[in-house]
This record gives C-alpha cells, structure tokens and sequence, in this order.
C-alpha cells in the first residue's frame, strides 16, 4: 500500500472541490436576490407595523429563506431548460451549464434542494403560505417555457416576481390583504418592464433561433416605450400602496428617488445605443429597491415600528 493510500484511508474520500458551489452560486447569480428581497421586506415589516408595531426576527428569517430559496430554484430551472437556447447566443454562450462548469445533474439537485428549502420555510410559517407555495412555483417553471410559445415571456416573469411580496405579506399575518397585491403588481410590472430593456440585446439572436420576446417581435423601440409605460405603471401603483397604507413622508421621498431612477434608467438606453443597458438594468434597479426599502424601514420606525 503506498503512502498516499494509506493516508486517504486515514482522513477519509477528499471532500468536493469547493469550485463547484462557487459555479453554481454563479449559474444561480445569487447576489441578484438584492432585487426581489427589498420588497419582501417591504411587503414584512409593513404587515408587522399593522400587526403590533414589532419585527418578529424569526418570521423575517423565514422569509428570507423562503425567497432565496425559491428564487435559487427558479434560476436553476431557468437555466437547465434554457441551456441549448443560450448555447446559440453568444452572449449566454459562456454559462456555466453551456461550458460544463455545471452539470445538468448538480443543477437540478441545487434546484430542488432549494425548493426544499422553500416549502420548508413555508411549512414553518403557516399553513396558507404551505397551501399557497405552488402558486408561486408554477410560474417560475412557466417562464423559460415562455419565450417558445408567446411574444410576452416578460408578462409571465412579472407574474412570477408579484409573489414574492404577497407571500412575505401572508407569511406575516396568516391572511390575504389587498395591500399586498398592490406592492407585488408593482413589482411585477416594474420587473417585466425592466426584463424587455433586457431582451434588447438578444434581439438578433432571439430572431436567428426563433426565440420569442417583445424586442424580438416588434423591436427595440417598442420594447423600450413598453418598459417606459410598465414603469410608469409602477409609479402608480407604488403611489396606490402608499396611500391604502398610510406610508408616512420618508417613504414618499423614497418614491421620489425611485421616479428619478426610472427617468435616469430610460434616458440612458436608446434603440440605437445599449452600451448602457447594464448600468440601467442592475446598477438602477438595485438602488432602486435598496432606496425604497431603506426609506420604508426609516419611515416605519418614525411611525411606531419596534425591534
């Protein structure tokens, strides 16, 4: 028995190389959940403040968890069914799913280990959020879908993202609020808006393939004036929320930040000239729901909110 045997036997098999959590945090591009967890948050505390005017750590833990996990699973997913799509288009031709970096097996157990993870944190915050969980699934798994059979994927991506504060909200009070379906229509609009600025630049690849999208169908500029008019939208349903919560000043400074953000974010993409395009989709959109979380926390403490 050699040397190296022997000491094998001794410490045990070598453990997985730490190179492939890292691919998979990369295929999933977990640091993008700073645009679906500030609402959620919103959507949270919001309902604590009703509730008794306290942050129940625990059920925010829970939250958080749930939203990681569910949108973990839903890239993993994304990923996994879009992988021969974004194998022809060179932009995406270097995901990790498309090289190798990730297996077809690691990232579908990476998914449903995180969609375990998901229904566990629904299960541990009541029985409405466990009933509901599939309602929020299901688009997540539609969505890739999306782009083979209709021109509007984004609408499905919208749909997709609306859950996540309604969830945060019912995970909270146990109960359905209409308040809650304001903020997440808000955020879904403002996602789906956002998500046909994207699609701009796949616009030749999307054509070549015979993928569907809004930029794909009917071109650039009218993607972009339908992300102008999504966002619009957003605005007025972020001022809707606002008023049907009784939103105190800061938030309403934090909704004047975010209307500057969107003017900002469309006077720098043009049909002619995305260079800027990923400034405005993750520079602008993350401050964004940072801003408004920020001026949501600070606003709810001045009205009452405790730890």
């Amino acid at each position: 028995m050699s040397a190296d045997s022997a000491t094998s036997e001794v410490i045990g098999p070598e453990p997985a190389p730490p190179g492939k959590v890292k691919a998979f945090l990369r295929l999933v591009m977990i640091e993008h959940s700073v645009f679906a967890l500030p609402f959620a948050y919103i959507a949270a505390l919001t309902a604590m403040y009703g509730e008794d005017e306290n942050i129940h750590w625990g059920t925010l833990f829970l939250v958080t968890l749930a939203m990681v996990g569910l949108r973990t699973f839903a890239m993993a997913a994304n990923r996994v069914i879009d992988r021969e799509i974004d194998a022809r288009n060179p932009r995406t031709a270097g995901r990790e799913l498309v090289t190798g970096a990730v297996s077809v097996r690691s990232a579908w157990t990476g998914a449903l280990v995180a969609l375990v993870f998901f229904l566990g944190a629904a299960a541990l915050l009541n029985p409405l959020c466990l009933a509901l969980a599939p309602v929020a699934v299901v688009p997540m798994v539609v969505y890739p879908y999306g782009k083979r059979f209709t021109n509007f994927p984004h609408a499905i991506l919208g749909i997709a993202q609306a859950m996540g504060p309604i969830g945060a909200w019912l995970a909270v009070t146990g109960s359905w609020s209409w308040d809650a379906v304001i903020l997440g229509l808000a955020v879904g609009v403002w996602i789906g808006g956002f998500d046909l600025i994207f699609g701009c630049q796949d616009v030749a690849a999307d054509r070549a393939h015979g993928v569907k999208s809004v930029p794909a169908r009917f071109g650039i500029p009218a993607a972009l004036y339908g992300a102008r008019g999504s966002h619009v939208v957003t605005m007025g349903l972020l001022v809707w929320y606002a008023l049907a919560t009784g939103a105190g000043a800061l938030f309403w400074v934090g909704l004047a930040v975010v209307a500057v953000a969107f003017v900002y974010e469309h006077s720098i993409v043009r049909p002619h000239d995305l260079s800027r395009l990923n400034r405005a989709f993750f520079t602008v959109n993350g401050v964004i729901g940072i801003v408004l979380f920020v001026c949501t926390l600070a606003d709810l403490f001045v009205r009452g909110l405790t730890l």
